[in-house]
């Protein structure tokens, strides 16, 4: 159940945590941490159900659901997702690599999602939780103090208070609250991407088991996704070079149409499609933030670093740091002693998704990489990169070897090829120091 304003104000007055954010990352920390007892505030900018893009899930994530409480709340609005799918102009045939390859085979598929349903059935468990949830409220600034933090608020309606409490939780996604504020944000050196999508009706899919599927289609500039719903309408967007995007002479919804004729394979998968929805570009797409902690608060998922969409990691990550960081927070707020030492050990932990991610990341539009992944070879091997497609990196799996010899097959490759290789780096090159694309509205 969610409070009123004045309710919540009365009750986050001298909360324990107050987390600014209601998306995955926020909700599931508010969950954990009022399961626990704590006074917690959960705080929204929007109202519940909300647009977000970002709609494909990783097989990890469905222990996580187990663990919240809403594994059938989230199996009624999902797609089953079994696999991923490759395709490539420069190459004869598509690829698919399913999740019941991967090392372990205990988490054979994951979910596509309307964002909007999921993440209204996480805020509305942390609520149900113990959470005082507050919708169409922001927060604007957060003073440190001996006591914790006071933050002020601005309700939708114009009212502004200022809230204390103990701790802060920074989930606020790509607004990037406390970054920003601390100057701590900048755009990632290693990687310079935007994005352009929209919603379809009428998508040809994949028939049977494969329907769910997330389907990837790389092209000259960049790469598309293509993510199924449950209820008929299909995801599309492209993720480009800036030098691609800035070419831009028409209006969002043109240049997306225009841009999705460039890659063959997809428009004839949207041929009879008809779009449903605004088309939305936004810029300066990836960027990192220098620290994940301090005294009194961290950050959560998106608020910390964003790279690229690429593997579906998003609400992976911010769940997973969400649950990591409930257990930090409840160090701090029992034991402050142990308090820089637990924030030292989440902070480490906020970095090792991203790192492992980053390598494959950085590389995918490689003609190497995507020679590798459109011509799998050794099973050990394939099943390494399946788990890491699959979000199981948290864990103890065995990974580290496999994954050693797959990038060596990968360095080796590029030694074999110089020429392209050559080429590929000073494209690379190029792209890094062209500057970012600008956010476009709808």
């Amino acid at each position: 159940m969610q409070e009123s304003a004045h309710a919540a104000q009365q009750t986050a007055s001298r909360s324990d945590v107050l987390v600014i954010g209601g998306g995955p990352g926020g909700a599931t920390i508010a969950a954990l941490l009022a399961e626990r007892g704590r006074d917690v505030v959960l705080i929204e900018k929007s109202r519940h159900p909300r647009f977000h893009i970002g709609e494909s899930l990783l097989p990890l994530n469905m222990p996580l659901f187990e663990r919240l409480g809403v594994a059938d709340e989230i199996s009624m609005i999902g797609m089953p997702k079994y696999g991923a799918e490759f395709v490539s102009p420069w190459h004869s045939a598509a690829v698919t690599f399913d999740f019941a390859n991967a090392v372990d085979k205990s988490f054979p598929f994951a979910y596509q999602v309307r964002r909007s349903e999921f993440d209204h059935i996480l805020f509305r468990n942390a609520a149900h939780k113990g959470a005082v949830a507050v919708e169409g409220c922001r927060a604007t600034n957060v003073e440190f103090n001996a006591d914790g933090a006071a933050v002020a608020i601005r309700h939708e309606d114009g009212r502004n208070e200022n809230w204390q409490t103990r701790f802060v939780v920074d989930a606020s996604g790509r607004d990037t609250l406390l970054a920003t504020q601390f100057g701590i944000k900048r755009r990632n050196p290693v990687h310079n991407s935007a994005a352009i999508f929209g919603h379809f009706s009428g998508a040809t899919r994949h028939s049977g088991k494969a329907e769910g599927n997330i389907s990837l289609f790389w092209f000259d500039h960049g790469w598309f996704w293509f993510i199924p719903l449950y209820d008929g309408v299909t995801s599309i967007g492209a993720v480009c070079w800036p030098y691609y995007m800035k070419s831009r002479k028409t209006d969002p919804q043109t240049f997306f149409l225009e841009t999705i004729a460039l890659c063959p394979a997809l428009s004839e998968r949207l041929r009879s499609a008809k779009l449903c929805s605004p088309v939305t570009a936004t810029g300066n797409y990836s960027y990192e933030v220098k620290r994940a902690t301090g005294r009194n608060y961290l950050l959560l998922g998106d608020a910390f670093t964003f790279i690229d969409p690429v593997f579906s990691t998003g609400v992976l990550f911010a769940m997973q740091s969400a649950f990591a960081g409930a257990e930090t927070v409840a160090t701090c707020l029992d034991d402050p002693r142990q308090a820089k030492r637990a924030l030292r050990a989440f902070d480490r932990s906020m970095h090792h998704g991203p790192k492992i991610f980053s390598w494959f990341i950085y590389r995918v539009t490689t003609p190497t990489l995507r020679d590798l992944f459109m011509g799998p070879g050794n099973a050990k091997i394939q099943e390494a990169v399946l788990s890491v497609l699959a979000g199981d990196i948290f864990r103890q799996t065995p990974l580290a070897l496999r994954l050693f010899a797959f990038k060596l097959v990968y360095y080796v490759r590029n030694l074999f090829n110089p020429r392209r290789t050559l080429s590929a780096w000073k494209k690379r090159r190029q792209i890094l120091h062209e500057p970012p694309a600008e956010s476009t509205a709808t």
